[in-house]
Order: C-alpha cells, then structure tokens, then sequence
C-alpha cells in the first residue's frame, strides 16, 4: 500500500529544485505541506492532513549529492580552465554501413586547427565543426543520410577535476545552473574529464557566465 512518505519522495524526484530548496532549509514545510494535499489526496485516493505531509517532509531523506554538498563545492571550486570556440556546425546523419568510411574521408583532409567533435548514437550520429570544414563534410557525406544541420553555434568546454565520476550529482549542478539561467543546450559533448555544452550564439555569453560562476557558490 503507498504510503505518503512515498508520495511526498515521489512528487520530489520529478521536483529537483524543489528538493534542494526543502534539502536547505529555504522553503515553509507548511505552506509546501498545503500545496501537497491536493495531489497526495489523488495519489492516495482518499484525503490527507497537511500535518501528515508536513511530518512525511520533515522525514525525507535527501539523495546522497544533496548531503554530500560540502564535498560536491570543493569540487566545483576545482573546475579547470574554460574554453569558448565559435563560428561551428552541427550535423546530424543517420547510422549506416558506410558512415565510418565517410567520416575517414573526412578526417584525411581535415585542418587539424579546426574545432572537431564526434558522438555516436544507435540509430544516428553527430559531427560538430568549425564553419570553414563545412563543404569537407558535405562533399565526405553526400552518400549518406542527413537528419539535421545547425549553424551558428558555439562550444564551450571545461576541464573536470580527475576523480569527478566518483562524485554524484556533479552533472545534476551544471544542468541545474543552466536550466535556472533559461539556457537551451543544443548539444552535450562529454569525455572523462572534459565536458563541452554547444548553445546557440545568442545564448552564448550568457552560458559562458552561467558556467564559469559554477565555482563561484
């Protein structure tokens, strides 16, 4: 039988910065309690007492990056350096036999100075590049099938500290600073101690500082 400890965990999970807010001690566990009845009510299909929820809130144990934030700053504050490239494009093909030999052509003539960036997925694949590559990748790939093309757009990358996928909610950070921020992300890149974000260049400045002030909290 669901319990309203299980609701309020529940209605949480999908509410992160509602979570972080009840984790700090910012938010009226009564108010929130009033705001709760109705749907646990639903969810339960019978009536609630807000003292119930307010009981079952203050109970609620938060995820591990939320008690573990002290640890989680001092890796925020060991961010490397970031870097900003502009002018790219962004192309996305759908997978096929032929793909791994179009991409060889590609990097056979490729400028080892250009902006380069490759993901691949189970049903397509995507190729970030500076503008000037652009026609290289048309003429390697005009056998394939593109999905989607983007232009004017710019990578911003930066280096995570060494022992940063022993850290838990790291992403959940940097994700959250950008959606607080309005950011949309058109594209994530990310090796093991390097993550690169692709926005549009009018996003651009503002997610530069958005991630820069990571470390700064």
């Amino acid at each position: 039988m669901k319990t309203i400890a299980a609701c309020v965990e529940e209605i949480l999970i999908t509410q992160p910065f509602l979570e972080e807010a009840l984790f700090r001690e910012i938010i009226n566990f009564s108010a929130l309690s009033e705001e709760l009845q109705k749907p646990i009510s639903a969810m339960l299909r019978k009536p609630v007492k807000t003292g119930a929820i307010m009981m079952a809130l203050r109970r609620y144990n938060p995820p591990s990056h939320l008690r573990q934030s002290h640890q989680l700053k001092s890796v925020l504050k060991a961010l490397g350096d970031i870097t900003l490239r502009s002018n790219l494009v962004d192309y996305t093909f759908q997978n096929s036999d032929t793909l791994i030999e179009s991409h060889s052509k590609l990097l056979d003539n490729f400028d080892s100075k250009a902006f380069y960036g490759f993901s691949r997925g189970i049903y397509e694949s995507n190729i970030v590049v500076s503008t000037s590559e652009k026609q290289k990748v048309l003429n390697s790939f005009k056998d394939e099938t593109m999905i989607g093309s983007q232009d004017n757009l710019s990578a911003i990358s930066i280096r995570l500290p060494e022992n940063n996928s022993k850290i838990s909610g790291l992403y959940y950070q940097i994700f959250k600073r950008f959606a607080w921020e309005g950011i949309s992300l058109y594209e994530v890149i990310s090796t093991t101690n390097e993550f690169t974000v692709l926005v549009e260049n009018q996003y651009v400045d503002q997610a530069f500082s958005a991630i820069k002030n990571l470390n700064a909290g």
